[in-house]
């Protein structure tokens, strides 16, 4: 898909609010994630609080995509499949959440830790929360594509993780994915420049143990070839005349 540029501030207005209600749905399911619950509950409330809002859910039927809401546990890095899966104490919780609202998509992530989790995954989720953060600091009008992907890739790094490499961030505005393509690794200073109007989905994707993964046999979910657990964060932000606005904030 092409690359979406804002043209006026109403459109970049109806952005902010796919996006605000993207974030509130976010949210509101990560309150819900507790032992006992299985990830398709999680999934029906989802649905049904989108379609509150007067919006459409974006995962839904996309390229035949069964549920609103990806739910990703532990060895599974996105696109997990809701089911009847229970939650468990000690598990990591990855959210993903599209919606889409007057002819634009929001989209956003989390890692929820389920109770007392081991020390390492701890890790896991602070490394992965803290590239997102330092990318969008990196997200400058002027600056270049891959100075997001260098960032993240250097956080993880620098903490003893691996970043995934098959999946990356995205555009997104009237689709759901368009260009540029976001890696989560890569040199700086390289790629498009950040123009103001641009909107950017940037997730980061890490990996406790290696960055190699495997899709399963649902054609789908995507897990760590070695086991080990992974974490997923993404924010949608828009690209202004002299700053960065993180759309997705509930």
């Amino acid at each position: 898909m092409s690359r979406i540029v804002l043209k006026s501030a109403a459109e970049l207005e109806t952005m902010r609010d796919s996006c605000r209600m993207s974030a509130e749905v976010l949210q509101a399911m990560t309150a819900e994630v507790k032992p006992g619950v299985t990830t398709g509950e999680l999934d029906e409330k989802a649905q049904v609080m989108i379609k509150k809002m007067g919006a459409k859910p974006s995962f839904l039927g996309y390229s035949g995509y069964p549920a609103a809401l990806c739910v990703s546990i532990n060895e599974e890095v996105i696109h997990g499949i809701p089911g009847r899966r229970e939650i468990l104490p000690g598990d990591l919780v990855s959210l993903d959440v599209g919606v889409y609202y007057n002819g634009f998509h929001g989209d956003n992530a989390t890692t929820v830790m389920v109770g007392a989790v081991d020390p390492e995954a701890i890790r896991l989720v602070e490394t992965t929360r803290r590239a997102l953060q330092l990318a969008i600091a990196a997200t400058k009008p002027g600056g270049r594509l891959s100075d997001i992907s260098h960032t993240i890739e250097c956080v993880a790094k620098a903490s003893g993780c691996s970043v995934v490499r098959q999946f990356v961030g995205h555009g997104v505005g009237h689709h759901l994915h368009e260009e540029p393509q976001i890696p989560n690794y890569g040199a700086p200073g390289r790629g498009p420049v950040l123009k103001p109007g641009m909107t950017l989905a940037i997730e980061p994707m890490v990996n406790l143990g290696r960055a190699e993964v495997v899709v399963l046999d649902d054609d789908w979910t995507v897990v760590t070839r070695d086991g080990q657990p992974s974490a997923h964060f993404e924010h949608t932000v828009a690209v202004l005349e002299e700053s960065v606005e993180i759309l997705t904030l509930a």
